[in-house]
């Protein structure tokens, strides 16, 4: 099963963040049943070594609700940080959590949350190679993995190419990766181009 939230190639802490997404018929949660979270964790799996469709199949209800629980309290917290950081006053695109000092203490604890490190492995003949481990559930350390991306996210210059996007009814964020980026997709573009066209027709013609 294929998650419904739009997948830009962003980092895994932004694509969390565009786990809320809208469209013409309103704003959407993709996190919003188990379905939708496991769905989403299996998008995420080929990018980070922490977590594999397997270790998706093994997780139980309860495992599965836990997960969810801190997942989409860990993506309202980014989005919460997301909007300080861009300014964002989207009022479709606002978080559940209101207090950004709240927004970093979820932060913070998600990242510490499962523990995890890396090991090296050096076989005679081949290069050494670094893996990462975790004491914890596979899906839970990999929450933690990319809540610590978020957290280097914010705290470094990359928190300053973060942008909200304005195209017509969007709540997505995205990274400018290109001095001309505006918007989060060529469909937002589209659309807020389609938009500014009928805007000045219209004012031709009133």
């Amino acid at each position: 099963m294929d998650t419904d939230a739009p997948l830009l190639g962003e980092p895994l802490p932004v694509e969390l963040m565009n786990t809320v997404w809208a469209d013409r018929d309103g704003v959407h949660d993709a996190l919003r049943d188990r379905d939708g979270v496991k769905a989403w964790l299996r998008s995420a799996c080929a990018r980070t070594d922490l977590l594999a469709p397997a270790d998706l199949d093994r997780l139980t209800t309860p495992d599965l609700d836990r997960l969810a629980h801190r997942l989409t309290g860990l993506r309202d917290a980014l989005r919460r940080l997301a909007a300080e950081a861009t300014g964002d006053p989207r009022p479709a695109a606002a978080s559940n959590v209101r207090e950004l000092e709240a927004a970093v203490t979820v932060l913070n604890e998600a990242a510490g949350d499962t523990p995890r490190w890396s090991v090296l492995t050096w076989t005679p003949g081949r290069s050494p190679a670094r893996h990462t481990r975790t004491s914890g559930e596979a899906a839970s350390a990999a929450v933690s993995a990319i809540a610590e991306d978020a957290v280097a996210l914010f705290a470094q210059d990359d928190r300053d190419r973060l942008r909200a996007c304005f195209g017509p009814g969007c709540v997505l964020y995205f990274l400018k990766n290109h001095p001309r980026r505006e918007w989060c997709s060529a469909g937002c573009g589209n659309r807020a181009r389609s938009a500014r066209h009928y805007q000045r027709h219209r004012g031709t013609t009133t």
